[in-house]
């Protein structure tokens, strides 16, 4: 561990992460104009997940891919939540746990399915105890596929996500060179 540690903090600075045009675009299209401003707060609902996502999740947060560099945070309250990012098969009876999460957030928010058993119900689909995904409780703005999906991934998707609601992402910190 410390080594990769140690790899990172005397590394060259990384390239600042960018949303693909062509997805900020369809982003843009589908969302509509500025809804949400620089600096959004994430709140996110495991429903029926194996963990495999929350682990990549928890991964954007660690200094590689360091999420708050891009002013993205998560929050344990949906009321002060702008994005509810949800994972897992969404199970029936996890459906109402949705649908009370989405209807705390403030106005606008969006939603976002993480994960290929968020996306469409993954090898579950076509199961009679789950709703098929979270598209199948709410209207969902991004999917982001993969089973897991990697925190770069998830990092560019939730970049598209900013940028096509009006506000250029921040771009990251620069490192310090080493001496």
């Amino acid at each position: 561990m410390w080594k990769t540690v140690a790899k990172h903090l005397l590394s060259r600075a990384a390239e600042a992460r960018t949303a693909d045009p062509a997805v900020v675009q369809s982003l843009r299209e589908k969302v509509g104009a500025s809804k949400l401003g620089r600096s959004l707060a994430i709140r996110h609902v495991s429903a029926g997940s194996c963990n495999a996502c929350e682990l990549e999740l928890r991964a954007t947060q660690n200094l590689v891919h360091d999420l708050t560099q891009y002013g993205l945070s998560f929050t344990p309250s949906p009321r002060h939540a702008d994005i509810l990012l949800v994972t897992g098969v969404s199970g029936k009876n996890m459906r109402e746990a949705l649908l009370q999460a989405r209807a705390a957030m403030p106005e606008p928010a969006l939603v976002v399915a993480v994960g290929d058993c968020a996306v469409d119900g993954g090898v579950f689909k076509g199961s009679p105890a789950i709703c098929g995904g979270a598209g199948g409780v709410l209207p969902v703005d991004l999917m982001i596929a993969g089973c897991p999906p990697s925190p770069e991934r998830i990092v560019l998707g939730l970049l598209a996500l900013v940028e096509a609601n009006g506000a250029p992402a921040r771009a990251a910190m620069p490192r310090r060179e080493p001496r």
